[in-house]
């Protein structure tokens, strides 16, 4: 395959979504960010604004995602927009990259970790950089496996990039080699 038949899918937030969109703008690689009226967002290349609408066919139950998550989502419309966002995200991608920290009940921590958790329920290849371990890891279906110092490399046209707002130097590098890797 040719770099122009890829597609990045992310949101454009500021951090890893910013980062992504960067990278696949120097690397050449068209960009489709899913964003909304009141969302800061840091890319402006290739902004897919979903309306009403379509924020609701994304929509999931806030009390589901707390119990999958292990943790409690507050009720607020920004919150649940961005969930919502992030199911067009990965919804459009097929495989899953992530810039976060991976938490021990196995799930990614922050709203990006509800990316993550939609991921594994559709079965998607999904990979994870931890900032903390400074380290790749993918999700076998049952459990994290450390990949080492072994980077993955993107081998789906359609691939979604997403992750934390708190970008750590290491995740941008992740980033990059991820790139390079796999488009050089």
């Amino acid at each position: 395959m040719t770099k122009s038949e890829y597609i990045l899918f992310s949101g454009g937030a500021p951090g890893a979504e910013a980062e992504f969109g960067a990278c696949a703008e120097r690397h050449g690689i068209e960009e489709v960010n899913f964003t909304f009226d009141g969302h800061p967002i840091a890319r402006r290349r290739g902004i897919r604004m979903l309306n009403h609408e379509e924020l609701q066919a994304g929509d999931v139950s806030l009390e589901y995602v707390s119990r999958l998550m292990h943790r409690r989502y507050t009720d607020s419309p920004m919150l649940r927009r961005v969930l919502q966002s992030l199911w067009y995200q990965v919804n459009s991608g097929q495989e899953i990259y992530v810039i976060g920290v991976i938490q021990e009940d196995a799930t990614v921590r922050g709203g990006t970790g509800w990316g993550a958790e939609f991921a594994k329920l559709c079965n998607k290849p999904l990979f994870v950089f931890d900032q903390e371990k400074d380290a790749w890891f993918q999700w076998t279906g049952v459990e994290w496996k450390p990949r080492g110092t072994e980077t993955p490399v993107i081998t789906h046209p359609h691939f979604t990039g997403t992750g934390t707002r708190s970008m750590h130097d290491n995740g941008r590098r992740a980033i990059e080699e991820l790139f390079t890797k796999s488009f050089e």
